[in-house]
């Protein structure tokens, strides 16, 4: 495993670590599946932004007694309320969290304390208000946290946070595709891929400025969503029109400035295994840039990325399970009988839509989750 050099944070990282988005949903032995494949492979950098009780207590189960093998990146400001996950800015909820992270994990330390998802400068100005910040501060200064991160979609709020000194660590969303995003793509549209080409298929300089400052002022950035949730892996709804390989998604991540470390989501170990081998491709099996020649269909509609960041539902719909299960189920013929079982396994699903729209207003990448829970209605 190559590894790269957190200088702020002062860690060695893996290029290759491991997003836990996709841990939700597994037993505990499974999730231990996956901890023993990325251990041995030398993967020693996790994040868990995932507030799910049985999730956290999996993975300190799976780290018990190999915790200093691992580097955890572990969020602030993401809860548990009425069994589903809510992001706040609530500091006595925030604290309550945390403590809660730390028991599950079996640890009494994370090593970056990631602010979490902050996407426009309102929620920035309302976080530092709130003294989430401060909160950090006090944490990095007893120990218990030792460094401080941010996550964002957004380059232009992202950037300012990196340039006041605040943070030694970002978590920023880079794919092949949101990088060719216009110069004056919003996050709410990022996900629509609407402002491709506008630039004339140059990286946005937004992003390139972004990128470029985290460079110079050793700040490493963590990258989520390097696989597009899978989409840039499937010809057939990836915006390229096609199919890029974990490798090629991994490479092209790891090649943009400031860039420490790739968290690909994994469900299963064979999922992890198709990741590993980008330590030990081959140039040609790296190489991505046929994706930019001559490929000019792409198609322009928002896609959910299954991360959760909607919730909570007042009607308590799995939203991102809703959406994974239609994708699933295509757009024409029957539906596969194994992807109907789920969704009708669901407690609650598109038949409980109230249609009150605050899953899209807290939705990153402007996925128009109305319209597709009737057609998830209609489909199933």
């Amino acid at each position: 495993m190559q590894t790269r050099r957190m200088d702020k944070a002062g860690f060695e990282v893996g290029v290759i670590g491991l997003g836990g988005e996709y841990l939700s949903g597994l037993t505990e032995q499974q999730t231990r599946e996956i901890f023993d494949l990325a251990l041995e492979s030398g993967i020693n950098y996790l994040d868990v932004f995932m507030s799910e009780p049985e999730v956290r207590s999996n993975i300190g189960a799976a780290l018990r007694g190999r915790r200093g093998q691992m580097l955890i990146q572990g969020h602030l400001c993401s809860v548990w309320e009425d069994g589903q996950y809510r992001r706040t800015r609530d500091l006595e909820k925030t604290k309550a969290s945390f403590a809660d992270l730390l028991a599950r994990l079996e640890t009494d330390y994370i090593d970056v304390g990631m602010v979490h998802y902050i996407d426009s400068f309102e929620d920035l100005e309302q976080t530092y208000a709130a003294g989430v910040f401060d909160y950090a501060r006090e944490l990095r200064a007893q120990g218990v946290i030792r460094s401080i991160g941010l996550s964002s979609h957004n380059p232009d709020v992202a950037l300012k946070v990196v340039q006041s000194g605040d943070i030694d660590v970002l978590m920023f969303s880079i794919n092949a595709a949101y990088d060719l995003e216009s110069a004056d793509a919003d996050i709410e549209t990022l996900i629509g891929f609407h402002g491709l080409g506008k630039n004339d298929w140059e990286i946005n300089p937004a992003r390139r400025a972004l990128y470029e400052a985290c460079e110079r002022s050793g700040v490493g950035i963590t990258v989520m969503k390097p696989l597009g949730a899978g989409l840039l892996l499937d010809a057939s709804r990836s915006p390229f029109g096609i199919a890029l390989t974990p490798v090629q998604c991994c490479h092209y991540a790891l090649a943009r400035p400031g860039v420490v470390c790739v968290l690909p989501g994994c469900h299963t170990v064979d999922e992890l295994r198709d990741v590993l081998r980008y330590t030990d491709a081959t140039e040609k099996e790296k190489a991505y840039s046929h994706v930019f020649a001559g490929s000019q269909a792409f198609r322009m509609t928002g896609r959910c990325m299954y991360c959760n960041h909607c919730q909570p539902c007042v009607a308590r719909i799995d939203i991102a399970m809703v959406h994974k299960l239609l994708d699933l189920a295509g757009d024409e013929g029957p539906v596969p009988e194994t992807v109907a079982a789920h969704y009708a396994a669901l407690k609650h699903n598109a038949d409980d839509c109230v249609a009150c729209g605050a899953c899209e207003r807290r939705c990153p990448f402007g996925v128009k989750v109305r319209a597709n829970m009737e057609k998830a209605r209609n489909r199933f």
